[in-house]
């Protein structure tokens, strides 16, 4: 029964989950029914008080004790009434909360009359997200009860994250009109807000309750000062040249509205694919840098900025070709930190190297780990050298399947793929008609896979990605291997049962279910005096 608890539990990820919350290495060892967990010793006590609460559980709401508290524990009260809502049918809304923060949390009170304790477990940053995930859903069954729990909130774990900054801010929207235009549709820019930043934003009522470091705070300030003051007009981020947070791209005047979009949906989706703050800016009295364009800013990390930069510059140069592009040549970067280098494509590699909506290009980024980005014909690569370096590889070994069979010796020295033999009679199983099934279990997995030839010129199968993945999870080389050998296992059933006479219903490809989750391993100053938005600005506490 033990066994069956970590087995299945939410989805079949129970193991998951407490490898995720604990950050050690956890296998369930089915045959021997054995839970192994690899990590330092603070992970591996973690783990097994996580195991022990997922197996508890099965009989009943956990007794907590003081032993529990190993600085992984937040312990929140939720109103009877509210209980069913906040945990969802079947505990999905609470399953919910626990993937998006990485935290585990569990039920411990047996009166079902009182206010029930939740106990959440994970970092100080996923606990306090899932804390306030919860207090926002009670506060819309129940207003007010955020205030009668506010002061102890806003205090819980102030300074004890590594930074020693670690605290919580709260402002007070006017109206439903600030808080609907804060939120977005569908939440979409409370989450642009909070993924640029880096600090939890979550709006509880009609309070924007924002955890994060000092640092992570203070943006999250101006970028919702900004946010409020183009409800006015053009905004301008005076010094920012000298931010850590800010690129700004040059756009021409012509293709500005291509790459807004109707209604700013087009900036939208890349604020959401990269999780970045965009906007145009303007000077007072001016309009961008003269000569045709407008300054577009982007703020958040440096990664996602530049990987919204790079999707803004494809999406221009498509309109404007040469633009960015026009005397660039070839570059390849030694730099072992963050940066860029650019491979030229000529006119019939560039339509083979992007596929079909684009998903060559992107399977190629997400199993090499770096940024991929084609302005024009020349593809950019962005990331740590050892990733650029790896991308660039992907892509070579890509173009090299156009002209033939692809060899590759030795793989002794790389952590980043796995290695499939397979049976003569079932390669074109596998691979499916020109590949089809290949390019299915590469868009499943995230992962890169090709037929290569060895040292000795036999041909197997080789997944790479970054993504090793997990025994029983989505997505990574593990997972793709796994589907592998089902196909694998399909094939030599169906041959059985034709050579004994019996007709197979494998004869015909049955149509696979794909996996309703996308992958997820995956996934991005001061204004000038005139700050339109300061009169009657809504004031943070």
């Amino acid at each position: 029964d033990d066994a069956a608890a970590l087995t299945f539990g939410a989805g079949g990820r129970t193991v998951e989950r407490i490898q995720r919350v604990s950050e050690a290495e956890v296998e369930l060892l089915d045959k021997e029914l054995i839970l192994e967990v690899r990590g330092t010793e603070l992970q591996r006590r973690r783990a097994k008080k996580y195991a022990n609460i997922i197996m508890k559980q099965r009989m009943g709401p956990n007794m907590i004790t003081e032993d529990f508290e190993d600085g992984d524990l937040t312990i929140l009260c939720v109103p009877p009434d509210v209980v069913g809502y906040v945990q969802g049918q079947g505990g999905m809304v609470l399953r919910s909360i626990e993937e998006e923060w990485g935290t585990l949390m569990v039920f411990i009170d047996t009166d079902l009359s009182k206010a029930q304790r939740l106990a959440l477990f994970g970092s100080i940053r996923g606990r306090r997200g899932s804390e306030l995930k919860v207090l926002s859903a009670i506060e819309t069954k129940m207003g007010g009860y955020f205030a009668s729990v506010r002061d102890s909130v806003i205090s819980r774990d102030k300074y004890k994250d590594p930074t020693g900054t670690w605290g919580t801010d709260t402002m007070t929207f006017r109206d439903e009109g600030e808080i609907s235009y804060a939120l977005g549709k569908q939440g979409g820019t409370r989450k642009k807000l909070e993924r640029s930043s880096g600090a939890i934003v979550q709006y509880v009522g009609m309070v924007a309750v924002v955890s994060g470091t000092k640092s992570e705070r203070c943006r999250v300030r101006e970028y919702m000062k900004w946010l409020f003051q183009q409800l006015e007009g053009p905004v301008y981020v005076a010094g920012w040249e000298d931010r850590e947070d800010c690129t700004v791209v040059d756009i021409p005047s012509d293709c500005i509205g291509y790459i807004t979009g109707n209604r700013r949906a087009t900036l939208g989706l890349m604020e959401e694919e990269w999780g970045t703050l965009m906007f145009f800016m303007s000077e007072e009295g001016g309009r961008g840098r003269g000569g045709g364009t407008e300054r577009l800013a982007i703020f958040g990390p440096q990664r996602p900025r530049r990987g919204s930069e790079l999707k803004v510059m494809s999406g221009i140069e498509t309109k404007s070709p040469g633009f960015f592009t026009r005397g660039l040549r070839e570059k390849q970067s030694e730099r072992r930190a963050f940066d860029t280098d650019r491979m030229i494509f000529r006119d019939d590699e560039l339509s083979y190297a992007l596929g079909k909506d684009g998903a060559t290009r992107k399977k190629l980024e997400l199993a090499s780990g770096a940024i991929l980005q084609y302005v024009g014909h020349v593809a950019f690569i962005a990331g740590t050298l050892k990733e650029r370096r790896r991308c660039r590889e992907f892509v070579n070994w890509l173009l090299q399947q156009r002209r033939g069979s692809v060899t590759i010796t030795d793989l002794t020295r790389r952590e980043d793929v796995t290695e499939v033999k397979i049976p003569d009679s079932c390669k074109g199983w596998v691979t499916g008609n020109r590949g089809s099934e290949l390019r299915r279990m590469e868009q499943e997995t995230g992962t890169f896979m090709f037929m290569a030839l060895d040292s000795r010129g036999d041909e197997r199968l080789l997944i790479f990605s970054t993504y090793a993945g997990t025994k029983t999870g989505l997505g990574g080389r593990r997972h793709a291997e796994r589907l592998v050998n089902e196909m694998i296992d399909e094939k030599l059933r169906s041959d059985m049962d034709r050579r004994g006479g019996r007709r197979s219903r494998s004869d015909s490809r049955r149509p696979r279910r794909r996996s309703s989750r996308s992958p997820s391993w995956s996934p991005r100053a001061r204004s000038r005096s005139r700050d339109r938005g300061d009169r009657g600005m809504r004031s943070w506490d």
